[in-house]
């Protein structure tokens, strides 16, 4: 099977993909080589649980920020104990991947504590937990048409409302989720 680094992309879930994690997804792959891919579900934010409570439980005074508002995401069955920002390139990080000339990820404590002082980037999402895939996992499961690929647009991963960004990101290539089956039927 020939590689394509898909780093950078968003994979778009098919409406047949019904596992919980994935339905509906939109996923912004951080990371994608011959020994496997990572990436991050980008539009399933968690049910009350926002910023502020996680910085509290890692003690990190906020001060007066208001961070009560700002949702935190289910990034993927993967470690979902584990943090992460993806945001737009600005600042220096003790732990920061960079994914694309405009977005970083980010592990490491000290973006957190900019954003309690607001300092931190402008744009960002904060993530817990990843997904992963082994060797060919992802192409195998492109192939098996449970993904559309699309280059990742900074518009609909920061600007785009949750719930709109599964239909947006399938629209950036033209495709309209509205006209596709649920169902997929082998000859």
């Amino acid at each position: 099977m020939s590689f394509t680094n898909l780093q950078n992309h968003f994979l778009i879930a098919m409406p047949h993909l019904k596992e919980i994690h994935f339905h509906r997804a939109v996923i912004y792959l951080c990371a994608h080589n011959e020994e496997g891919a990572m990436g991050m579900i980008v539009n399933h934010p968690l049910i009350d649980i926002h910023l502020d409570e996680v910085m509290r439980q890692m003690d990190i005074n906020i001060g007066t920020q208001k961070l009560d508002h700002i949702p935190v995401l289910l990034g993927g069955p993967v470690q979902p104990e584990r943090g992460f920002i993806l945001h737009h390139k600005q600042g220096k990080w003790e732990s920061s991947l960079k994914v694309s000339d405009e977005i970083i990820m980010t592990s490491s404590q000290d973006i957190l504590q900019s954003l309690a002082k607001n300092q931190g980037p402008n744009k960002y999402l904060t993530l817990l937990g990843y997904a992963g895939w082994s060797n060919e996992q992802l192409e195998k499961e492109i192939i098996d048409n449970d993904w559309l690929v699309a280059p990742a647009k900074s518009h609909i991963l920061f600007d785009t409302p949750f719930e709109e960004r599964w239909s947006q990101a399938a629209q950036s290539i033209g495709v309209d989720m509205n006209n596709l089956l649920d169902d997929i039927g082998h000859a």
